[in-house]
C-alpha cells in the first residue's frame, strides 16, 4: 500500500514526506484558452542520497505515475521525462533522478473552451465562478517510489486553482530547465540494431560532432531487454562519417523481444541527451523468463515430481520415509492442537493406572483409532486427488462446515468435563449401555478425534515426507501415513506397557474430579481456536452464527442433563432451545459457506502498483503473475504458504516474520513479500505446493531474481535462518 504523505486530508499543491518535497506547479503564460499552451508538472525535491525513477527504472525500482482530474474536455498527455541518470546499486543498474526534478505534462485545452465570466462556467466541471475570478481546478494523484538503502512507496493528492484570464508564469525557469533536459530527436541521427547471440549490436549515425570520440551512456526506454549493469563494448568508427557502435548484452531475465528499441543516448559532453529508435533485425534467442507470471516452483533446482517418481522404487528412500514418519508422529504430541485430546487420555491413564491389562487394551485401541484415521484421511486425499480435486493434507479444516462441527463437539466435550451433563443422560440408552460395555470404543474414537484436529499440525515435522509420499503408489503412501499414526500413538503405548510408570501414577480419588473439571478449559481453548479459523474462512457473520449455535447447544445439554429439573420443564425448555437452534442454523448455514466480506490480505488499492514496501511490513496475496513480475524487475520474492488453522504458521507469522531485524533485511533487499493463504481450498495454491513437493503448510520459499535455485526454508523458522538466507542473495 502506498505510504500516506505527511499532509492535510484535503488536497493541496505541496506534499512533504521525510524523503521528498513534491509540489504541483503550472505554466500558462497567456492564461488558459484554446490553442494556447498549458503545462502542469510535479516538482520533486529529494533529500540527499534519495532518488525516484525514470520511465524505465532499470533493474529494479518503479516509475512515477500520474492520475489526473481535469475539467471536461481537457486532456493530459504522458510525462515528458527529462534525461535520467545512472543509479548503480550493487550488481544492479537503475535509472532515475536525484536532487530536484520536474516531470512536466502537456495539457490540451478543448477548442470549445470559451467561458463567459458574466454567465459563469456554463456547466464545465472543474471551473469556479462567477462570484470571483473564473478559475480552472486541476487535481493530481501521484505515486512514486523513493529509495536510498531502502525503498518506500509514497503517494500524494494535489490540487491547483488556475486563473483563466491571468497569466501563470511563476515557474517559467523550472519548466524551461525541464524542457532543456529532455532528450532531443535529431533528424540526422539514424539507428539500426541486430540480435547476435546474447547481445544486441547497435549502430548510430548522425550524432552531434561534439560527441565524437567521447564516452556515451545509453538508457533503453523498454524494460526487460538489456543487461543494464553490464555496459558492453562501444567504439567510434569512421565510415563516411562518425558512427557509434555498441554491443549491448541481453538480460538473462529478458522478458521482451521487441522489433524496435527506443534509446536515450547521453555523451560525456555538455548538452541534453539524444533519443533514437533502432529497428532490430535478426532472431531473438529464447526468452529466459516469462513476462507476466512465473511459478514459485519453476526456480527449484529440479522438478520434485520427477525425483519422487525415481524415489518411488527405492527401498532406501521408503525406509527413510517410514523412519521420519515414525519420528514426526511422536513429535506431533508436542503440538498445542493435540493437547486437548491428549488430556483425555491422561485422565483415562490415571483412572486405569492400577489395571495394567485394561490400560494396555485402551492404549492399543487408541493407537488403532489414530492409525486407522491417518490411513483413512490419506486414502480419501489420494482418491480425491486422483479424481482431479486440488486438495492437500489437512484438507478437512479447509471446510467451514467441518470446523463448525468440531467446535460444537469440543464444546460438548468441555461441558461434559465441567460437569454440566453426563453422556449417559444425553445419549440414547442403547448407546450409553454399549459405551459402558465397550469402553475400548471410547479410546479408539479419542484417537479419531486426535487425528482430526492434529493432522494439519504435521507439516513442521513431515512437510517434505508427506509431499513425497503422495506421489508414490498408494500402498507405499498409505504405509508412510500409517507410520505417522503409529509414531503419534507410540508414547502412549510405551507408557501403557511400562509397569514402573503405572505404579508411579496416583491412585484414583477425589483429585480426579478436580482434574476432570480442569481439563474442560483446554477444550474451550480449542473452541476459541476453531472460531478464529472460521472467522478467517467466512467472516464475522459466521462467527456470530456459530457462537449463537454453541450457546443453544450448551443450553440444550444443560437442560437434558440436569437431574434437578422436572420432566415438563425439561421438555419445554428443550423444545424452545431446539427451535432457536434451528433458526440459528438456517441463518448461519449461508454465512458459514460464504467468504469474508473484506479481503484478509493486504492487497493494494485499485490503480496502485503491484509491488509494495516490505519496510512497511506489508504483504500481498500470492499469485504466479506477481512472482514473475518481481523476478523480471530484479526483486527477490519471499512466499509464505500459510493457513489460519496451522498453529506453526501463526507462530512463525507473529514471531520471526514480524521481527524488526527480519523486516529490515527484507527492506534492504527490496524483497516482495507474498502470502499464499490456504485457509480455504485454493486450487492454485494446492497445485503450487504440489509442484514444490509439498502437500501441507507451512512452506517458506525465497526466490532470487538472478535465476539461482529457490531456497525452501524449514517449517519452524528462526530469525537467523531467514536473515542468513537473505544475506546469501546475490
Amino acid at each position: 500500500m502506498w505510504a500516506a504523505p505527511a499532509a492535510s486530508a484535503s488536497p493541496a499543491s505541496v506534499v512533504k514526506t521525510d524523503q521528498v518535497r513534491a509540489e504541483l506547479i503550472a505554466h500558462a503564460p497567456q492564461g488558459i484558452q484554446a490553442g494556447q499552451p498549458l503545462w502542469l508538472g510535479l516538482r520533486i525535491e529529494h533529500k540527499p542520497q534519495w532518488h525516484t525513477y525514470w520511465k524505465n527504472p532499470g533493474d529494479s525500482g518503479l516509475a512515477t505515475s500520474f492520475s489526473w482530474t481535469l475539467p471536461a474536455g481537457f486532456a493530459a498527455g504522458d510525462i515528458e521525462w527529462p534525461t535520467p541518470g545512472q543509479l548503480p546499486v550493487g550488481p544492479l543498474m537503475n535509472f532515475g533522478y536525484e536532487g530536484t526534478v520536474l516531470l512536466p505534462v502537456r495539457v490540451t485545452v478543448p477548442t470549445a473552451f470559451a467561458p463567459n465570466k458574466t454567465q459563469g462556467p456554463q456547466g464545465l466541471q472543474g471551473l469556479k465562478g462567477p462570484q470571483g475570478p473564473l478559475m480552472v481546478q486541476v487535481k493530481l494523484e501521484a505515486q512514486w517510489l523513493v529509495c536510498k538503502e531502502v525503498c518506500i512507496p509514497e503517494s500524494g493528492e494535489f490540487a491547483l486553482d488556475l486563473p483563466v484570464r491571468s497569466a501563470t508564469a511563476g515557474w517559467t525557469a523550472e519548466f524551461e530547465a525541464a524542457w532543456g533536459a529532455m532528450p532531443k530527436t535529431l533528424a540526422s541521427a539514424q539507428a539500426k540494431a541486430e540480435v547476435r547471440g546474447q547481445s544486441l549490436e547497435v549502430e548510430v549515425r548522425g550524432l552531434p560532432d561534439s560527441w565524437q570520440g567521447r564516452a556515451v551512456k545509453w538508457f533503453p526506454e523498454t524494460a526487460g531487454v538489456l543487461d543494464n549493469a553490464t555496459r558492453g563494448t562501444a567504439a567510434w568508427v569512421n565510415e563516411a562519417g562518425a558512427v557509434w557502435k555498441v554491443q549491448m548484452p541481453l538480460s538473462a531475465q529478458r522478458s521482451e523481444s521487441p522489433r524496435e528499441l527506443p534509446l536515450v543516448l547521453v555523451a560525456d559532453a555538455p548538452g541534453p541527451g539524444v533519443r533514437v529508435s533502432a529497428a532490430i533485425a535478426g532472431a531473438w534467442p529464447k526468452v529466459g523468463a516469462e513476462p507476466t507470471g512465473a511459478s514459485t516452483a519453476q526456480a527449484l533446482p529440479q522438478g520434485l515430481d520427477a525425483a519422487a517418481a525415481d524415489d518411488a522404487g527405492s527401498v532406501e528412500s521408503f525406509v527413510v520415509a517410514l523412519a521420519l514418519a515414525l519420528l514426526g508422529g511422536a513429535l506431533l504430541n508436542l503440538m498445542p492442537c493435540v493437547f486437548p485430546v491428549l488430556s483425555l487420555k491422561v485422565m483415562g491413564f490415571a483412572t486405569q493406572a492400577q489395571d495394567r491389562r485394561h490400560l494396555l487394551q485402551g492404549g492399543l485401541a487408541y493407537a488403532g483409532g489414530v492409525v486407522a484415521s491417518f490411513v483413512a484421511l490419506a486414502g480419501a486425499m489420494l482418491l480425491l486427488r486422483s479424481a482431479g480435486e486440488h486438495i492437500g493434507w489437512g484438507f478437512q479444516l479447509q471446510s467451514p462446515t467441518v470446523v463448525a462441527g468440531l467446535a460444537a463437539l469440543f464444546t460438548l466435550m468441555g461441558l461434559n468435563l465441567a460437569g454440566v451433563f453426563e453422556w449417559g443422560s444425553v445419549l440414547p440408552s442403547s448407546w450409553a449401555s454399549m459405551r459402558l460395555r465397550q469402553p475400548l470404543w471410547d479410546s479408539a474414537l479419542t484417537g479419531v478425534l486426535a487425528v482430526a484436529v492434529a493432522s494439519p499440525c504435521t507439516a513442521p515435522f513431515m512437510g517434505a515426507s508427506i509431499g513425497l509420499a503422495v506421489t508414490w503408489p498408494a500402498p507405499q503412501a498409505l504405509a508412510v501415513f500409517a507410520a505417522l499414526g503409529l509414531g503419534m500413538s507410540l508414547p502412549y503405548l510405551v507408557a501403557c506397557a511400562w509397569p514402573a510408570l503405572a505404579r508411579a501414577m496416583p491412585r484414583p480419588g477425589v483429585w480426579m474430579v478436580t482434574f476432570k473439571q480442569f481439563m474442560a478449559f483446554p477444550m474451550f481453548a480449542t473452541v476459541v481456536w476453531l472460531l478464529w479459523i472460521l472467522g478467517q474462512q467466512s467472516g464475522m457473520d459466521a462467527i456470530t452464527a456459530l457462537l449463537g449455535m454453541l450457546l443453544a447447544v450448551s443450553l440444550l445439554a444443560w437442560v437434558v442433563g440436569s437431574p434437578h429439573m422436572g420432566r415438563k420443564t425439561r421438555l419445554g425448555l428443550g423444545l424452545a432451545t431446539v427451535v432457536v437452534l434451528v433458526g440459528l442454523w438456517n441463518w448461519g448455514a449461508s454465512a458459514i459457506h460464504e467468504p469474508p466480506s473484506a479481503d484478509r490480505g493486504t492487497s493494494q488499492p485499485p490503480g496502485a502498483p503491484s509491488i509494495q514496501s516490505p519496510a512497511a511490513g506489508l504483504w500481498q496475496d500470492w499469485s504466479a503473475e506477481r512472482v514473475g513480475q518481481a523476478l523480471n524487475e530484479g526483486r527477490p520474492v519471499f512466499v509464505d504458504f500459510t493457513a489460519a488453522w496451522c498453529v506453526t504458521c501463526q507462530f512463525n507469522k507473529r514471531t520471526v516474520l514480524a521481527d524488526s531485524q527480519v523486516l529490515a533485511d527484507f527492506a534492504a533487499k527490496r524483497a516482495l513479500l507474498l502470502r499464499a493463504d490456504w485457509t480455504r481450498r485454493d486450487p492454485a495454491i494446492t497445485a503450487e505446493l504440489a509442484r514444490m513437493g509439498r502437500s501441507g503448510v507451512p512452506v517458506y520459499v525465497l526466490l532470487a531474481p538472478s535465476g539461482a535455485p529457490a531456497k525452501i526454508l524449514s517449517e519452524v523458522l528462526s530469525v537467523q535462518e531467514v536473515r542468513n538466507a537473505l544475506a546469501a542473495l546475490p
